[in-house]
């Protein structure tokens, strides 16, 4: 065991209230049981089981109220695993679910038995047709289908609030539809053609010419029943005539029984009963999308009116003027979007009654823009529109910033108004629809019965389209209020169906909780042949049992799950999974979502819990170790939750009192560290990298691995020992080359000046000189301490550099330019929480700037660029993210390059200071799909702003040499 190791019980919590009923049994602390475990690893190989029991509890939640602890994972990476586990299933007797994004809300992505991952080896997609169709894996989000997909003028028609999280898998398993999507432009219209693997094992492909031939040789009795099913609803005129009404309006739930109507062939028929099927009749391995134009002119309006009557009374008029989306909002939910950064403060003092619809009109070109905007003006003119708070407008823009402000408010209404419920209770998201001439009716209906049984009254929803979403907060853990769940519940689907004849579920697909109610909105005759559809397909009923049909008539109120209070930071969380695609480690070990889940697991257990010993075993690494501390996950959460910061906190916690000694010690004598980190780096080249290797691996086993680096081939040779000569008179900005840019050169084989130089260089050209304090060395902007959490350190050269920058810049009135991102960020924002009262007033004086953005605006208007390379790829930073300058980025790299390319799954690089040399499988494991993208063709620079990061991003590209895009300016703009 190494030297340092820490103490898992640092980290073990201390709960509050007694053992929760839903807790993991103490005889699953070792994982899964065997044989299953050992079969398993058997069929498919040690790497793709995971059997810990921190894997199954990881896996247990996703964004909706249910808790269902798989038995084990399967990360299946082709379709031969995923035969293989129905083979191994039908054989065995065991059960089978799928899990993507874990963005279902009603407990889809959940099993009790077998549960397949089939996210991580399941995305890409490729482009037809100059992108009139698109061929995407089920693992792909939709929001990276549709990055792609931009460049071609072409969009999907899906578009779930969830788009940023949601895998195409996930939206054609629930039919999920969106804000625009309505009837027409949702998976079952728009899904050209599925690969499919049916419960049998055999693989489907619905565009194949030949596939009903092959289908009808290899499941002779599924295409008969799918035939004799078929004949039998055709026969029934009255069920035929039900059926076509009942999607007339969004629908989803049950399986689409139109989907017989509409396929004249068993291929034809499973196509379409896959959309919607919720993982139980199918896996669906591949889609092909027929895409839509992207519409880039846009207007939209936020619109406030004084009732909700009011509101839903407008709606009809907008879609009859052309309106792609109108989407409502009442009072309490506008109230709560101002937690969701953007959303206007004031807010907050909306009356309750007061109600907003977004409108927006989209067209193909101007001319059709100004055509909307004119029948929208027309609208506007009959409404009663009300101006309660400052900040409300009542008027179309064509500003993208607003109208993303706009949409961010409203797609936030899940998160932002879960995330302020009640701690410690459970959030079930309900969807239903109406015809929407008796939206309004609807809405006060729901308004009344969510008051009467004691829930916080809050609806919004897709207006056009007669589409209504709630949510409801109770605490799972007490049996009254789990009953009083049950009792609106079942008042709330009788007045859905019997007042309304609506759809208890419109978009997202039928779940656990709406499962026993499916027979009460269709009827008898059509559930049983919901049914008889199962048996046909699934003959052994291996797939996700009880998620879609259920006869159980209190199937809701199974499996609901507690929410133990965790630590404030992090309580907030409802595990929606919004932050997982940004994880940097979420396909190395676990995801913001997943580090929650986690310790509430952990507060679920009694004292002295082997499950809770098991998981802080696991935790360390699985959690801590292998957090990149970047902190973009609070940039995707919506409530803004930081899973960063609070790993920070864990390290700390960690700590023993003499290794914060040592940290405080190193940032005292932080100019002789860097002296001698330059001194080691420049010894490097002489010592060779074998060796080097060799020593930091061996001290790494010794010490620690979490605090020893290891050495890196990619590791750049030494900075130049002097800084170049600058002067502090005419000088227009202060100019402080970050420590890692003080220590390491520019990459092998680079023809330009070293970062420092090429700063001076540029800014003197531009007639913007720069000056460097001689008293530079020695600070630091305090990310090396408080990323791991030595506060005491971190507190130590977050004042040092205060308080230095403060006389530098003579009392704040010269910018600090800064040439690292992340430094920007920590000497602009992060060093706050460790200054001294009297330092954060000398802090507020201060301007940090970063480097790209001092090139963007302060030196291209002034400079000429004599040379430029053919093309270059960006790698905006995690800190640039934070910043909000990827634009100026983008902008001095346009400067340079004719091509400019920011690579569509470009992310963190997790190299995180130095963590990607503590541990290097983080680094290579958060770039492996940008590191594709970008060696699969030919760059003539490689861009970024941040030293590090761009060794990372060395690293994982086999050496293509990433430099700052400061260095890039300087050789474009540097005299013939």
């Amino acid at each position: 065991m190494p030297l340092l190791e820490p103490d898992p019980e640092t980290l073990r919590p201390t709960a509050t209230g007694g053992p929760a009923h839903d807790r993991v049994a103490g005889p699953w602390a070792s994982g899964t049981p065997e044989p299953l475990r050992g079969e398993l690893i058997a069929l498919l190989g040690a790497d793709k089981v995971l059997h810990k029991i921190s894997d199954l509890v990881r896996y247990a939640s996703d964004a909706s109220p249910y808790r269902f602890v798989p038995q084990v994972v399967v990360v299946a990476e082709d379709l031969d695993d995923i035969s293989a586990v129905f083979s191994y299933a039908h054989g065995k007797g065991r059960k089978v679910a799928f899990r993507a994004a874990g963005t279902s809300l009603n407990g889809q992505a959940q099993g009790e038995d077998i549960l397949v991952d089939v996210r991580r080896h399941w995305t890409g997609l490729q482009v037809l047709d100059k992108g009139a169709r698109a061929r995407i894996r089920p693992g792909t989000t939709v929001l990276r289908a549709n990055t792609t997909l931009a460049r071609y003028g072409r969009l999907l028609g899906p578009d779930p609030a969830s788009a940023v999280a949601c895998t195409l898998g996930g939206v054609v398993a629930n039919n999920a539809s969106g804000m625009t999507a309505g009837t027409a432009r949702n998976s079952y219209r728009t899904l050209a053609s599925v690969t499919l693997v049916l419960p049998s094992g055999t693989i489907v492909d619905t565009a194949e010419p030949d596939a009903d031939a092959e289908l009808a040789h290899a499941e002779p009795a599924l295409c008969a029943g799918l035939l004799a099913l078929k004949a039998e609803i055709e026969a029934d005129p009255e069920l035929v005539a039900r059926i076509r009404a009942k999607y007339e309006i969004k629908n989803t739930n049950g399986y689409r029984l139109d989907a017989f109507l509409d396929g004249a062939t068993p291929v034809e028929i499973l196509r379409g009963l896959m959309v919607g099927s919720e993982g139980t009749l199918g896996f669906v391995a591949e889609t092909v999308f027929d895409t839509l134009p992207l519409d880039r002119y846009t207007s939209s309006a936020l619109l406030f009116f004084p009732t909700l009557g009011a509101a839903a009374a407008a709606v009809p008029r907008f879609n009859a003027a052309g309106a792609r989306a109108v989407e409502l909002m009442d009072g309490n939910t506008l109230r709560a979007s101002v937690r969701v950064a953007g959303v206007p403060a004031d807010w907050a003092a909306l009356p309750k009654e007061t109600t907003a619809l977004l409108v927006e009109f989209r067209a193909p070109d101007e001319a059709g823009q100004e055509a909307y905007e004119r029948a929208a003006a027309r609208v506007l003119t009959e409404l009663e529109l009300v101006a309660p708070v400052p900040s409300v407008t009542n008027a179309f823009t064509r500003d993208a910033g607003a109208i993303g402000g706009y949409w961010k408010a409203r797609k936030a209404f899940v998160t932002a108004v879960g995330g302020s419920r009640p701690p410690g209770t459970t959030l079930i998201t309900e969807d239903f629809a109406v015809p929407p001439a008796r939206l309004a009716e609807a809405c006060t209906a729901l308004l009344e019965l969510q008051s009467r049984h004691g829930f916080d009254a809050a609806v919004a929803g897709h207006a056009a389209h007669g589409n209504l979403h709630f949510l409801l907060a109770f605490d799972a853990a007490k049996p009254a209020e789990v009953d009083r769940y049950a009792a609106f519940m079942d008042e709330f689907c009788r007045l859905t169906v019997e007042r309304f004849d609506g759809s208890l579920k419109a978009e997202h697909a039928t779940g656990r909780n709406i499962a026993p109610f499916l027979e009460l909105e269709w009827g008898p005759r059509a559930t049983e042949l919901m049914w008889r559809i199962k048996e046909t397909v699934d003959p052994h009923g291996i797939l996700a049992p009880r998620v879609l049909l259920d006869r159980d008539p209190r199937a809701h109120l199974r499996g609901l799950k507690t929410i133990p209070r965790v630590e404030a930071r992090a309580d907030p969380c409802i595990e929606c999974g919004f932050c997982e695609p940004a994880c940097p480690s979420g396909d190395l070990t676990t995801t913001p979502r997943q580090r929650i889940v986690l310790r509430r697991e952990m507060l679920r257990q009694p004292a002295g819990s082997p499950v809770t010993t098991e998981l802080l075993d696991s935790y360390g690494y699985d959690a801590v170790d292998t957090c990149a501390g970047d902190s973009v996950c609070t940039l995707a959460c919506p409530v803004g939750i930081d899973t960063g910061a609070l790993m920070k906190d864990f390290r700390h916690r960690r700590h023993t009192p003499r290794e914060e000694w040592v940290a405080a010690q190193s940032a005292r004598q932080f100019k002789a560290v860097e002296k001698a980190a330059r001194l080691a780096v420049a010894a490097a080249d002489r010592i060779g990298d074998r060796l080097l290797v060799s020593l930091t691996g061996a001290a790494r086993r010794a010490v620690r691995p979490d605090l020893v680096p290891e050495w890196l081939p990619q590791i750049p040779g030494a900075a130049p020992r002097t800084r170049p000569a600058t002067r502090r008179a005419g000088a227009a900005a202060v100019y402080y080359p970050a420590c890692v840019n003080r220590i390491f050169g520019p990459p092998a084989g680079f023809h330009g000046l070293p970062l420092p130089e090429a700063m001076v260089a540029v800014s003197r050209r531009a007639g913007r000189p720069v000056w460097i304090p001689p008293e530079v060395a020695g600070t630091c902007c305090a990310t090396i301490w408080h990323s791991k959490g030595y506060e005491r350190g971190a507190a130590l050269m977050a004042n040092r550099i205060v308080e230095a920058a403060w006389g530098w810049t003579a009392g704040g009135r010269l910018p600090l330019v800064v040439d690292a991102s992340s430094c920007t960020l920590g000497i602009a924002h992060e060093v706050v929480p460790y200054l001294t009262p009297g330092n954060r007033t000398l802090h507020a004086g201060l301007t940090a700037v970063d480097s790209v953005v001092w090139a963007a605006e302060e030196l291209l208007p002034r400079l000429e660029v004599v040379r430029t390379v053919g093309s270059a790829v960006l790698h905006p930073t995690c800190a640039m993210q934070h910043l909000g300058d990827g634009t100026q980025l983008r902008r001095v790299a346009e400067a340079c390059a004719r091509e400019v390319v920011v690579p569509d799954d470009v992310g963190c690089c997790a190299f995180a200071g130095d963590r990607g040399m503590l541990h290097k499988e983080l680094t290579e494991s958060a770039t492996a799909k940008e590191a594709a993208e970008v060696t699969a063709r030919h760059f003539d620079a490689h861009l970024s702003a941040n030293r590090m990061c761009e060794v990372g991003m060395d690293r994982a590209t086999a050496g293509r040499g990433y430099y700052s895009a400061l260095q890039a300016l300087e050789l474009a703009t540097r005299p013939a």
